[in-house]
């Protein structure tokens, strides 16, 4: 099928669309998954196509394209400007067709965005194309996503009612990949809803399809919904039974996201099951394959920054040597004229000449400034992005591993009442308190050598101990929270004072193992896991406000101290971990 759409694209007796149409399609299925950056070179010769033929419809099908692999690659920013360049010019030929698909396109990277509302304005008006032209396969298409999308919004009834009329047409058009599609997504519009029985008769109608169209990876990723499914259940080992067998199936591919989620759910059964040994070495299995997944294309991208600064300044500096070996030459030959009226020639040719090289020189010298400047702000990027010890080893050796870490304390906080808060301020004053909060928080962390870890809506979470072990670690963090806790306290008070509204706060610490290390290809940082961040969590949802709530494991590790005192709690229940020691800590 390939060979015959390349053979078309070849074949210049044809017509312009016919072929353009052929080698999009060729692109589409056999390289914009696989192989995307042979894609986006192939999708250029339609573009040069386009221009050399001056048939304006292969540009508008390249840039529609190159939006996908962008939108494949999280890129959003750049796969928004070519598809919307693609729609102007669809628009201008008023090809209704080339229209209502670059609006699915752009609906999809709204609704990748979290942009639900958006991504539905630009669904339906695609929708109302392709019924206007009746080109059913654009409209099963864009009724999956109009589901989909009512799933992220909740509204799980209407989701269903455009899943199933995406069925229809995709059963009427003999389409079997599309067929599983909508299956699979109504299983999960079931299974969303808790309605488990439901979700899994739909799944295991989807798996049917794909094990038919011997597509390994919708197989393994059936097997894996349908084994979730038997989890909730609490039919482990069955639950592992389908598990064990997605992950056998892909075990000599390359998914490394399929193989994560397989061990994921090998590791949740087993744990279930109460085999303490296999889910942690599922644990362990999927951890690996989570930091190859997220950390590989942010090397790869680092590496190759590093390496074309590099290649740019050895160039300058090669530059700079042969401008000195020219210099010195000219003014040897200079020294070296006898004759009174070639050397003044000679003298008049070597200063233009000289002004010349000196131009150059600055050139040169301003060129490398650049660069360094460029450099240093690259680093000090990836400094703002990663604590300093794992920024320098992932610049030295292209990697950064994950590490263990036996003793971290973990600071959560979290704004009581932000919701009923935030009612009554604009959404720029909101953004603006936060953000004043937030960097007080920063400056704070970083002076008591405390790691921040991220922000979770008006939540601040950091670490103590880590990425470098130390003893003081517990006390650091404790001192950070008091002093977190009267700002907001200071805060607080100034503002309600003035008529303003502000924000009271609740934090928690607890102090135990973690694993520490990159995640994310987009927009990468520094994150921990393990029960420890679970536990300092609840520590946090069962404090008080202007107080820090501590564990007892860190309550131990500080009771000796004459900086502290402390108030027992005894045992609170907190949700998930049952009853837990705690205790409240301020400062003598």
């Amino acid at each position: 099928m390939l060979d015959s759409l390349y053979l078309t694209w070849e074949n210049e007796s044809l017509n312009n669309l016919d072929r353009v149409l052929a080698y999009d399609k060729f692109i589409w299925n056999n390289y914009i998954d696989a192989k995307p950056d042979s894609a986006l070179l192939l999708s250029k010769k339609l573009i040069k196509f386009s221009e050399d033929n001056n048939f304006i419809k292969a540009k508008a099908l390249a840039l529609s394209t190159q939006g996908q692999i962008f939108y494949n690659q999280s890129n959003f920013p750049k796969s928004i400007d070519l598809l919307k360049e693609s729609l102007e010019i669809n628009r201008k030929l008023n090809d209704k067709k080339g229209i209502a698909s670059v609006l699915n396109k752009i609906g999809n990277v709204h609704k990748s965005n979290n942009e639900y509302e958006i991504a539905l304005e630009f669904y339906e008006e695609s929708e109302t194309l392709f019924r206007g032209i009746n080109y059913n396969q654009g409209l099963a298409d864009v009724l999956e996503n109009i589901g989909s999308t009512n799933i992220y919004l909740g509204n799980y009834e209407k989701s269903l009612v455009f899943h199933k009329k995406s069925l229809r047409l995709e059963r009427e058009l003999g389409n079997k990949k599309g067929e599983a599609t909508s299956l699979n997504n109504i299983g999960i519009n079931y299974g969303v809803q808790g309605k488990y029985d439901l979700a899994l008769e739909y799944f295991i109608k989807s798996y049917e399809i794909e094990k038919q169209l011997n597509n390994y990876k919708s197989q393994a990723l059936s097997l894996y919904s349908i084994g979730m499914v038997h989890l909730r259940k609490n039919k482990n080992e069955k639950s592992i039974e389908l598990c064990t067998e997605g992950l056998e199936l892909i075990k000599n591919t390359k998914l490394v996201y399929e193989k994560e989620s397989m061990c994921y759910c090998l590791y949740e059964a087993y744990k279930a099951k109460g085999d303490g040994n296999k889910a942690l070495l599922f644990h362990e299995q999927m951890l690996q394959y989570n930091q190859s997944l997220k950390s590989e294309e942010t090397v790869k991208k680092l590496q190759q920054m590093e390496f074309e600064k590099q290649v740019l300044a050895d160039s300058l500096l090669q530059v700079e040597k042969d401008l000195k070996k020219e210099f010195e030459y000219n003014t040897e030959v200079k020294k070296q004229k006898d004759n009174r009226n070639y050397a003044l020639a000679g003298g008049i040719f070597f200063l233009l000449l000289s002004g010349g090289l000196y131009g150059r020189w600055k050139y040169v010298k301003k060129s490398k400034a650049i660069i360094e400047k460029e450099k240093d702000r690259s680093d000090n990027l990836l400094l703002n992005i990663l604590p300093s010890e794992i920024a320098e080893e992932l610049k030295a050796k292209g990697s950064a591993d994950a590490r263990d870490f036996d003793l971290v304390s973990i600071l959560f906080t979290d704004f009581k009442g932000f919701t009923e808060a935030s009612e009554k301020m604009t959404a720029k004053e909101l953004i603006a308190e936060i953000n004043t909060c937030f960097k007080a928080f920063d400056h704070i962390c970083e002076s008591h050598g405390i790691e921040k870890i991220k922000t979770i809506g008006d939540a601040y979470m950091a670490a103590g101990g880590l990425p470098v072990p130390s003893k003081a670690a517990a006390k650091d963090t404790v001192l950070a929270a008091l002093e977190m806790q009267q700002f907001i306290c200071d805060r607080y008070d100034d503002k309600t004072a003035q008529g303003e509204t502000a924000f009271k706060m609740r934090v928690g610490i607890h102090t135990g193992p973690v694993v520490a290390g990159i995640v994310g290809v987009k927009k990468f940082q520094y994150d921990i896991w393990g029960d420890t961040v679970n536990t300092a969590s609840r520590m946090e949802s069962s404090g008080e406000v202007d107080k820090i709530n501590i564990s007892e494991v860190t309550y131990k590790l500080l009771k000796d101290d004459s900086d502290f005192k402390f108030e027992s709690r005894g045992k609170v229940k907190a949700k998930g971990k049952g009853e837990i020691e705690m205790f409240f800590v301020s400062k003598l």
